[in-house]
């Protein structure tokens, strides 16, 4: 008998690194499938039998790990389901690693050989059965417990149970702020589950681990996955990356700073050696400055006057260490006005502009413009009869002339059209005598006459309109 996902038990077999639709059916049982799972670099390389290593690491629950000696020199390996000695009776777990990194991790995590205990045999069908049948009790039983926890009145919180092999001891983890008195507890709780009760009080970064969750970040939370020590984390971490104390964002799901706080510290502070100290104040010819900001990554110091902490000036820190050996020797700096390097010209670029679905249309139309420009006929073979059957298609253009309007084409003209006509040929322009003109004038009137405006009749009720002679 080896995993539970009704697979051999082999370590190269897929189950699905998570507790997804498409992972093993059996998560909580199967060695491929578990969060923090081991991976043995050593497996495919064999050991004398005189150096065999008799020592296996199995998992149990969440992230519960102990060290077994294989007296009996079972065949295991990662995955396989066997059942170890405990107290009292037994209890059933799931072989997480073999062969010499075993050493390696007892070594690591201080384990005595002496404490550990045996392995019995590998887990049968009875062993399984028993087993799966208190998994599946752990839920309700969590729920009957914090309800007998909170009709004590006990400031606690439990947060996951936990049911022996052999369902001969079941252990509650509870996470609480200050001591809890938990006697009248274990009685209510023996009553009403008749079993061994165990209470194990864990921390809030513990409390994370085994609930697990999303962090803010996008993805699983790091104690959950693959972090293992929880180090201390104190807000002088954020204040060495230049964060803002904000405990809504410096926080995780276990109400404590978070443990991705600690990932690059050591990088800020290899670089901020080269800084120099924040409480730096520079002597200048306008006054004392002192440094209000810093920049890590373009390695900037801002500094502003005491006087006026409105205006920051941002300074390069070799220019800013040149700054503090002059004011060691005695001398001023220039004011910071002064010394202040001109910021080099940046292009921006607007993306959504050069990607708008419209960039095509607004080229082509402009180039359709230059095209009828080049296109329009520029030969002096324009007859009079094409003018004038140009101006009798536009009879409300004339109108606006005789109103004493002028259109944006008449004004771009010289006020004397004959001194224009005698020093240019007619041929080049296409304006028409003064006779045509005269024709035209009279035809538009006509016209108005026949169609006559009423905007114009109302207007000249009120307005008449002066005769000009010179028109």
């Amino acid at each position: 008998m080896s995993c539970g996902c009704k697979t051999s038990g082999d370590s190269a077999h897929s189950c699905g690194p998570k507790k997804t639709a498409n992972g093993c059916e059996n998560v909580n049982t199967c060695g491929n499938s578990y969060k923090l799972s081991v991976f043995d670099w050593l497996s495919n390389i064999n050991n004398p039998a005189s150096n065999r290593c008799d020592y296996v690491e199995v998992r149990f629950k969440n992230d519960r790990k102990s060290f077994f000696k294989n007296v009996n020199n079972v065949p295991l390996h990662i995955g396989s389901v066997v059942t170890v000695e405990s107290s009292p009776g037994h209890d059933v777990g799931v072989v997480s690693l073999t062969g010499e990194l075993v050493k390696i991790q007892m070594k690591k995590k201080k384990f005595p050989e002496e404490s550990a205990l045996k392995i019995y045999r590998q887990a049968n069908q009875k062993d399984l059965e028993v087993w799966q049948e208190a998994r599946k009790k752990e839920d309700n039983v969590k729920l009957e417990a914090r309800k007998i926890a909170h009709r004590l009145g006990l400031e606690m919180k439990i947060t996951d149970v936990e049911y022996q092999g052999d369902a001969s001891k079941v252990t509650f983890y509870y996470t609480a702020e200050n001591r809890v008195d938990f006697r009248q507890l274990i009685k209510d709780y023996a009553a009403a589950f008749r079993t061994k009760i165990d209470m194990k009080q864990i921390g809030f970064r513990q409390e994370a681990a085994k609930v697990g969750g999303i962090g803010s970040c996008g993805r699983e939370l790091c104690c959950s996955t693959w972090l293992t020590d929880f180090r201390s984390v104190n807000t002088n971490v954020a204040r060495y990356q230049q964060l803002s104390i904000n405990p809504q964002k410096l926080a995780g799901q276990c109400g404590k700073l978070k443990c991705c706080l600690n990932y690059e510290l050591d990088s800020y502070l290899d670089a901020l050696s080269d800084f120099p100290s924040s409480s730096t104040t520079l002597d200048t010819e306008k006054g004392r400055a002192f440094c209000i900001k810093i920049d890590v990554f373009k390695k900037k110091m801002w500094f502003a006057y005491v006087d006026s902490s409105m205006a920051w000036y941002d300074f390069d820190i070799d220019l800013v260490k040149k700054l503090i050996a002059k004011n060691k020797r005695g001398e001023k700096t220039l004011p910071l006005e002064e010394l202040r390097q001109p910021d080099a010209s940046f292009v921006s670029i607007d993306l959504i502009q050069e990607n708008n679905v419209d960039r095509f249309e607004k080229k082509n139309r402009g180039n359709n413009n230059k095209n009828r420009n080049q296109n329009r006929p520029n030969n002096n073979q324009n007859s009079q009869s094409q003018g004038q059957k140009r101006n009798n298609s536009r009879p409300e253009r004339q109108d606006h002339t005789d109103k004493g309007e002028k259109s944006p084409q008449r004004q771009e003209r010289p006020q004397n059209p004959n001194a224009n006509s005698n020093n240019q040929p007619r041929q080049q322009k296409p304006q028409q005598p003064k006779a045509q003109l005269e024709k035209v004038d009279a035809a538009s009137g006509s016209d108005a006459e026949k169609k006559p405006n009423p905007n114009k009749k109302k207007f000249k009720k009120k307005f008449p309109p002066k005769k000009d002679n010179n028109a």
